[in-house]
């Protein structure tokens, strides 16, 4: 397939899933900013569109993208359970190490750089959205995509979700869901996480693991906004027709509504 500068981002990293390593390598936006045509994404991240698209070229040319597992072609519960005990349980691991390691390395070094001050701060708004959305994946939404797959593959009825439809919890966390911002603006305040010359190992480590956080929520947000959703949708407008339903969009701002 041919790729240009009007594709959106969604639209490349969906075909050719290795160009999410250049895209992290670049700084740009693959996973919250999906909908974005190439050209934009590349005036935003400052870089000229013709290197990406070269460098994409070379991608195909030299079929590294043949490594990479293509998740358009997976069932459904088989990415939901990837992403749990992949991404989520990465997540639920690093949060708790990494607000440590801030409040140790704020407590030291908090007087020289008063950025840390303002990284904490964003850390702490971060961690306090992942845990609910989570959850809410784990005890509710992954769930009933399972189910539905299920029902879609055995052409058996199943029961219609509390919510009304998968689009209305899918809508609400992405319309909620700040992270990319919040990860661009620790990303800036860091300046790539770039360690000051004047720090001790913990200052390191902290910076380190932040690095390694932010890499592994791009993937975990790609795999969830450009690939999973997309595809529950078009599942459910299958499965609909075997539905008995009487279901109301509002359940599902009740339900996954901040």
């Amino acid at each position: 397939m041919n790729f240009n500068e009007t594709n959106t981002v969604r639209e490349i990293v969906v075909n050719i899933p290795a160009s999410t390593r250049l895209f992290e390598g670049l700084g740009i936006d693959y996973c919250c900013g999906g909908q974005r045509p190439l050209i934009e994404a590349c005036r935003k991240a400052n870089i000229q569109v013709s290197e990406v698209l070269g460098s994409l070229e070379k991608l195909i040319q030299t079929n590294q993208d043949t490594q990479e597992r293509n998740w358009q072609n997976e069932p459904l519960t088989v990415l939901t359970s990837y992403i749990v005990e992949k991404h989520h349980v990465f997540t639920k691991a690093e949060l708790p190490r990494i607000e440590k390691l801030l409040a140790k390395v704020v407590t030291v070094h908090g007087q020289n750089h008063p950025e840390l001050i303002s990284l904490i701060e964003l850390f702490d708004g971060l961690n306090q959205e992942l845990g609910p959305h989570l959850l809410k994946e784990e005890q509710v939404l992954f769930p009933y995509i399972e189910r539905m797959e299920e029902a879609f593959i055995t052409k058996r009825g199943i029961q219609p979700p509390f919510f009304g439809t998968v689009k209305n919890p899918v809508r609400m966390m992405m319309e909620h869901d700040s992270a990319g911002d919040v990860l661009a603006a620790m990303h800036d305040l860091t300046n790539g996480y770039q360690t000051p010359p004047d720090v001790c190992i913990s200052y390191q480590t902290l910076y380190s693991a932040l690095e390694a956080f932010e890499a592994d929520l791009h993937q975990h947000i790609h795999l969830e906004n450009n690939i999973l959703f997309p595809r529950a949708e078009v599942m459910e407008r299958a499965v609909e027709p075997i539905w008995q339903t009487n279901s109301s969009d509002s359940n599902g701002h009740q339900c996954f509504g901040h």
